[in-house]
């Protein structure tokens, strides 16, 4: 058996991430990016719901900075052998190949672990990584000491005191283990300021720009989240799904359709409620008349008085 070290990831291969053209810094995105640039070892924790932009900030940050990023998904099962290495057959030959955090480490680039509230107890074998130690790798009989730059950022949509009702299989983490991290930011959603920023460059991308649609989508779904957190809903609009409603406008063309297309991921009680939500702030989307799929040839729908969308922020991109 041969035991060499293995890496899948050559030297010679550039792991910076692509800009992204309609990316919009916004949140933590200055803070965080002082950290990395400081090349002080100084584990983050980000911390928020799903679909507004953790993982793509982070990524994002390395972009402008030109720095190297190794992203981790975890999952219950990540273990040891998946963070770390393990032995693998290269062509025909037995080989130890480092994992993503070795990997990082010896790189000195980003280490990001998403999701890592997903993770089990398994976990606990980077307490000297996060510690800004080098690990020894039992299975090779080897130490290997972080370069340069070395970092860590974590996202996750809980700050790892269990399972919530709406982040299934998010797990209770050990208390060592989390506050080895030395900060923690929470993100939520964009303010509508930003987030029509974020719509309209979507647009862009997509090849159908329609400001005055943004606008409509950003108000709805900030009566959405704040009906969220008061608890007079049970779901929440997303950036993600906004853009994803951007994407179908720009397919069929059609804000009514877009609209429809995107809410079917929810049961059928809250994407009635959602749809008719957003007739009543778009004053050109009539609701559907109670029992019928369409409204009568030659007749009109009377809609309820329309929110007037807020007109007291830019929206330009």
């Amino acid at each position: 058996m041969n035991s060499d070290n293995y890496n899948f990831l050559s030297s010679d291969v550039s792991l910076v991430p692509a800009k992204n053209d309609t990316f919009v810094p916004w949140g933590h995105f200055e803070d965080i990016a002082t950290i990395l640039a400081s090349k002080q070892f100084a584990p983050v924790y980000i911390t928020g719901m799903s679909g507004n932009g953790k993982t793509t900030m982070v990524e994002q940050i390395c972009a402008s900075a030109g720095r190297e990023i190794i992203r981790v998904n975890i999952t219950a099962e990540t273990d040891e052998d998946d963070l770390i290495g393990g032995f693998r057959l290269i062509n025909g030959e037995t080989k130890f190949v480092f994992g993503g955090v070795i990997q990082a480490m010896q790189r000195g680039a980003v280490l990001l672990l998403d999701e890592i509230d997903l993770g089990s107890e398994r976990m606990m074998c980077l307490q000297p990584v996060l510690e800004g130690k080098g690990i020894y790798v039992k299975k090779i009989s080897q130490y290997v000491r972080p370069a340069a730059g070395f970092n860590i950022v974590a996202t996750a949509n809980t700050k790892g005191k269990g399972e919530s009702d709406r982040f299934v299989g998010t797990r209770v983490m050990n208390e060592a283990y989390l506050d080895r991290f030395s900060y923690w930011f929470e993100q939520d959603y964009a303010d509508k300021t930003i987030e029509a920023r974020i719509i309209i460059r979507k647009m862009g991308a997509f090849g159908k720009v329609d400001k005055e649609f943004a606008q409509y989508l950003t108000k709805w779904a900030e009566t959405i989240r704040l009906g969220f957190k008061e608890g007079g809903l049970d779901d929440i609009i997303t950036t993600r799904r906004l853009e994803e409603i951007c994407k179908a406008f720009a397919i069929f063309g059609n804000k009514e359709k877009a609209i429809k297309l995107t809410l079917t991921r929810f049961d059928a009680s809250t994407k009635e409620a959602f749809y008719n939500l957003y007739t009543k702030i778009d004053p050109t989307i009539l609701p559907v008349p109670e029992g019928m799929d369409k409204p009568i040839a030659g007749q009109q729908p009377v809609a309820a008085a329309p929110i007037a969308p807020d007109t007291n922020y830019a929206i330009n991109a």
